[in-house]
């Protein structure tokens, strides 16, 4: 099994995770992800999808054959969201 790990979809949302070494993927549009995504496969151990990213691949991500796959939350916590008392 492959120790790489990707993460793909809005550059926006995955940029953070070249931090840690994590190769990156930006794919904005349906065909994007898909497209990269097929390249992915049998070279990847895991890959780090936005939830677009998810949404594109469908059933894709749970193919047996597919590789590990982690779907970033979508929205932040409630508690984020909120204005901190100063």
């Amino acid at each position: 099994m492959s120790t790489v790990v990707a993460a793909l979809g809005e550059r926006v949302l995955i940029d953070g995770f070249a931090l840690a070494g994590v190769r990156l993927y930006s794919a904005e549009t349906d065909d994007e992800v898909r497209r990269v995504w097929a390249t992915l496969l049998g070279q990847t151990g895991l890959v780090i999808v936005t939830p677009h990213a998810a949404r594109a691949l469908g059933a894709a991500i749970t193919d047996p054959h597919a590789p590990l796959t982690a779907v970033l939350p979508s929205v932040l916590p409630s508690v984020l969201l909120k204005e901190l008392p100063s």
